[in-house]
């Protein structure tokens, strides 16, 4: 590492690391801290899903649980039109001047290089770009990839039975959140400084991808990297991380959804080398987009009734007058009054004011 990591002949950068969870975020991010880039204080603490820790500071995931919360989209989120509902956020000034204040004090008081990781953080590239073009740094974007069946394989694991769904119904469910996610990753960082990191190349030999990283970013930390920093990281990356190797075997999905997250993957690896980050790929990756969103659509008016039925039986259980029937004009009206309307009026009423009945 340089003596003093603010330097003022050290540029500033912000490095996102992003991806669907589970798909090795945590791992590059604590290699890139490893390797003398900061994470800004305190980190999420590690637990059983992630023992060698998250690599996720605390405050940006507190800021991202309260802007998905505002805009009522989930960390995993399957439908396209969240992404809608989240970059408006984009737009908010008080979100961006928070983001940008909390911004400028890392790049302050922690260095010159940040690395920032957060499942939550793809929702927001946008806010994210804007906070550190404010800050005069130097945006790029590292999006790990693996393969959705080891992803969906890995959150069955450690995360099975949240959001009381069954087997098939949470396979389902999170393969969709990976197409959704992946998909419009890939578009909302196009144009960015980027690069695409296989999840197993990292472990297999992590320097490869990372001297890669500090290379196209132009990183001091990781280009002035000495030897004791890369023992460290041998020590840090551990091929026994990759617990779950799963295949299209071992996870219960539609056939369609199957096809389409597998050509997903297919067109997403051939990113990692930086020749293909062009219009041929990115034209494909655009065309399965669109059918991911018609996909959304049919299965959307497919369960619009069962949608109904959740919706009435949440409303049963608040308490009243909040879960009152509301009743219609025409229904305060005496039945004696109403029957006196000839047949035919009726009819051109309930027309007029597009009812069926």
């Amino acid at each position: 590492m340089p003596e003093d990591p603010l330097d003022p002949a050290i540029p500033r950068s912000v490095v996102l690391v992003v991806g669907s969870g589970r798909s090795g975020t945590s791992t590059m991010a604590g290699a890139l801290r490893t390797l003398g880039m900061h994470v800004p204080q305190p980190e999420v603490p590690a637990d059983d899903t992630n023992p060698k820790g998250f690599g996720e500071p605390q405050w940006v995931v507190d800021f991202h649980a309260e802007l998905l919360q505002r805009c009522g989209v989930q960390v995993s989120d399957g439908r396209p039109a969240a992404w809608f509902e989240a970059g408006k956020t984009a737009g908010f000034e008080p979100s961006r001047e928070r983001l940008h204040l909390w911004l400028e004090e890392q790049l302050v008081t922690g260095g010159h290089e940040l690395v920032v990781k957060d499942p939550r953080l793809a929702w927001f590239a946008g806010l994210w770009r804007s906070a550190a073009l404010r800050c005069e740094a130097q945006v790029s974007f590292v999006t790990m990839l693996r393969p959705p069946a080891e992803v969906v394989g890995s959150k069955q694991r450690y995360y099975a039975g949240q959001g009381g769904l069954n087997r098939t119904a949470g396979d389902t469910t999170r393969t969709a959140a990976w197409v959704n996610m992946m998909l419009h990753t890939e578009r909302a960082t196009r144009g960015d400084r980027r690069v695409f990191v296989r999840y197993a190349d990292l472990l297999d030999d992590w320097t490869v991808p990372l001297f890669d990283i500090g290379r196209r970013f132009g990183l001091v930390s990781l280009q002035e990297a000495n030897a004791n920093h890369v023992r460290a990281v041998h020590a840090f990356i551990d091929p026994g991380l990759r617990r779950v190797q799963a295949t299209w075997d071992d996870v219960d999905v539609p056939d369609r959804l199957r096809d389409l997250a597998q050509a997903t993957w297919d067109q997403l690896d051939l990113l990692v080398d930086p020749d293909h980050d062009g219009p041929e790929v990115h034209a494909r990756l655009d065309a399965l987009r669109a059918d991911y969103t018609a996909m959304y659509a049919e299965a959307e008016a497919l369960s619009a009734s069962t949608a109904l039925a959740a919706h009435r039986r949440g409303l049963a259980t608040l308490p009243a007058p909040v879960n009152a029937v509301v009743r219609r004009g025409a229904d305060r009206v005496p039945h004696k009054l109403r029957a006196a309307v000839p047949p035919a009026a009726r009819a051109r009423l309930r027309k007029a004011l597009g009812r069926e009945r």
